[in-house]
């Protein structure tokens, strides 16, 4: 028989959640139902369910050194999505990497805090984000709290959504998409930048917590790009997927948070 069609290769480095609903596992996931092979390097290891995370502990850098040259010295890598990192050494080993390798597609999702509120970026590391990995970035996926981190001020009002991506996109990344879901009122506004202009990507609030959103979106983009989707109609779809993969989640464990139907 004649080998089926290869489909494109995505990689993400991310943290690992024992509990299947985000990080790694759900970018896994992600990739999968694009019809994307998924690649991992595991920055960090947390010990996590449906109600937070209790632990977390970092891959020492000589591993995350090891898998990122197993992974890039075999793959045709076309798209490449960061996530948890942990801390600053982490960040500037990463970005050394890419730096080097260049892909052709990065989305840089600037995790920081989880849903539960545990720490997951020392502080000290935004520096390296901003100055190291942010400026490789084809597309930066901060949500609301994320993007106050980075820029150092509250965002409330339309004025400030539209000041921060101007200012987020002065970091260096190509494209930034500022989520809404931490927002109010009963649509989700996510407001994606670049030097066109803004676009903003509407979908009704759903009454529920979702459970790996983040890293679910930013691995969609990357499935998208790498399937050869330019970066505005990679953004369109990863959000329409994510709305439908939260409307059908469903909750496995004992916590009030929804896992995702990838």
């Amino acid at each position: 028989m004649p080998d089926k069609p290869t489909p494109p290769v995505a990689l993400t480095i991310a943290g690992s959640d024992s509990g299947g609903g985000a990080g790694i596992q759900a970018d896994l996931k992600t990739f999968h139902a694009h019809h994307v092979h998924g690649l991992s390097v595991i920055a960090a290891i947390t010990s996590q369910n449906t109600r937070g995370v209790t632990a977390v502990h970092p891959v020492p850098l000589v591993h995350i050194r090891s898998q990122l040259d197993a992974v890039f010295d075999d793959f045709p890598i076309a798209a490449v999505k960061t996530g948890m990192l942990g801390n600053a050494r982490t960040v500037q080993l990463v970005a050394s990497a890419l730096r080097k390798r260049k892909p052709a597609w990065l989305v840089v999702d600037p995790v920081m805090i989880s849903t539960s509120g545990s720490r997951l970026l020392d502080e000290d590391a935004i520096d390296a984000l901003v100055n190291e990995l942010i400026p490789l970035a084809d597309v930066l996926t901060p949500n609301l709290p994320e993007a106050e981190a980075l820029l150092g001020r509250p965002l409330r009002t339309a004025r400030q959504m539209a000041d921060a991506g101007t200012d987020l996109l002065a970091m260096g990344s190509a494209g930034v998409l500022l989520k809404g879901g931490h927002g109010r009122g009963s649509e989700v506004t996510d407001r994606y930048f670049d030097d066109r202009g803004v676009v903003e990507i509407r979908h009704a609030r759903l009454p529920r917590e979702g459970h790996g959103t983040g890293c679910t979106l930013a691995s969609a983009i990357a499935a998208e790009l790498a399937l050869g989707r330019a970066p505005r109609s990679a953004v369109r779809r990863a959000a329409t997927y994510v709305h439908r993969a939260l409307e059908r989640g469903y909750r496995p464990g004992g916590g009030a948070a929804y896992v995702l139907e990838h």
